[in-house]
């Protein structure tokens, strides 16, 4: 059904009548991922109270699409993808009845192979490249070969549904060969989405995060990179930005990696969710208003500018969390460099310059 909360509400309340007399009504709602939340919760109270008995379809994972009460009140059953033999026997049936093909063209068993492999599973697919391919074949007075079905088939259809559960496991697999450096797979998912057609965007919204997450200081030009990849996205478009992202997903790749800049905010959060958010420094205070010098604002602030080497010792963190190291540098990339002048300016600022 196509509709808004009222006619929600409308269909509900015929089945409240029916149930007066008896009469059970069973509710289908295809592609409920298109439901919104509003729409969704206001299936809640009649699926509840067995006002209806709700039967539902989505092509997407339940568990991002559907309502968590919703989802909590009902029995999930997955449909797998057909293999290949079920595929192959809806194909050749499409072939041999009278409401398919009915023989009235003759189709290469190569080219069942090919339609079989296009599937991936999903026997709409098959059947939809093999109407297109008769309707070829016919026209040419030939037989549906493995280059009738090529012609007429613009590209393999790519098992990769935007807005569905294979959109985030293609995502995660690309973003975990990035992080991994398989540089080759990373390629190969990327190509996936550019040929299903995922919004360029997205991808480079990704590679953004992923250039902090995963490899923060060891390569900080990935960020840039990413940025970059992003802006040139947003002013050339596809198809030219494909090979953007491509540069992109090869530099991210390839880059060292670590994760120092990820952990680090996780502790310091943490810390902070666990109570440590102590009085700032009195030094440390805003003491440009009226009456902060008299509280003790700003008092006894050292310039860093004002020393040599412009870090000065002091004080900056709560008492209570003092000489706690929260960024811990891996070594890798340039954080080798970074490693060795932080411990350096660790020493100076809490006074253990050897």
């Amino acid at each position: 059904m196509s509709a808004g909360v009222k006619e929600v509400r409308a269909v509900i309340e015929n089945s409240r009548k029916a149930l007066l007399h008896g009469e059970q009504t069973v509710l289908f709602i295809d592609e409920v991922h298109r439901f919104s939340k509003t729409q969704q919760d206001a299936l809640l109270s009649a699926v509840e109270h067995r006002v209806v008995l709700l039967v539902a379809a989505t092509t997407e994972n339940p568990s991002f699409s559907v309502v968590a009460p919703l989802l909590s009140r009902s029995l999930i059953l997955q449909l797998r993808p057909l293999t290949a033999e079920d595929t192959r026997a809806v194909v050749q049936r499409a072939i041999d009845d009278p409401r398919g093909l009915g023989r009235a063209v003759a189709v290469a068993p190569e080219a069942v192979d090919l339609l079989v492999q296009l599937a991936a599973g999903d026997a709409r697919r098959a059947l939809t490249a093999l109407e297109v391919a008769a309707e070829a074949a016919q026209a040419a007075g030939e037989l549906v070969s493995v280059q009738t079905i090529e012609r007429s088939v613009d590209k393999a259809a790519v098992r990769y549904d935007r807005d569905g559960d294979q959109h985030y496991d293609v995502v995660s697999a690309f973003i975990k060969s990035v992080r991994g450096s398989d540089v080759d797979a990373a390629l190969h998912y990327l190509a996936r989405m550019l040929v299903a057609g995922e919004d360029p965007r997205f991808i480079a919204r990704r590679l953004m995060i992923l250039a902090s997450e995963d490899i923060g200081m060891a390569g900080p030009s990935a960020l840039q990179v990413a940025v970059a990849a992003a802006q040139t996205v947003a002013l050339i478009g596809m198809p030219e930005a494909q090979l953007t992202l491509a540069h992109a997903t090869i530099h991210l790749a390839t880059a060292p990696k670590s994760n120092a800049v990820t952990t680090a905010l996780a502790a310091a959060m943490n810390d902070i969710k666990a109570g440590k958010a102590g009085l700032v420094p009195a030094h440390l205070r805003d003491g440009h208003y009226s009456g902060a010098a008299a509280l003790g604002n700003a008092q006894g602030y050292k310039y860093s500018h004002d020393d040599p080497d412009g870090v000065v010792a002091q004080q900056y963190p709560p008492d209570e969390l003092v000489d706690v190291d929260y960024y811990r540098p891996t070594g890798r990339g340039g954080e080798r460099e970074i490693a060795g002048r932080l411990d350096r300016l660790r020493a100076i600022i809490r006074k253990k310059r050897g």
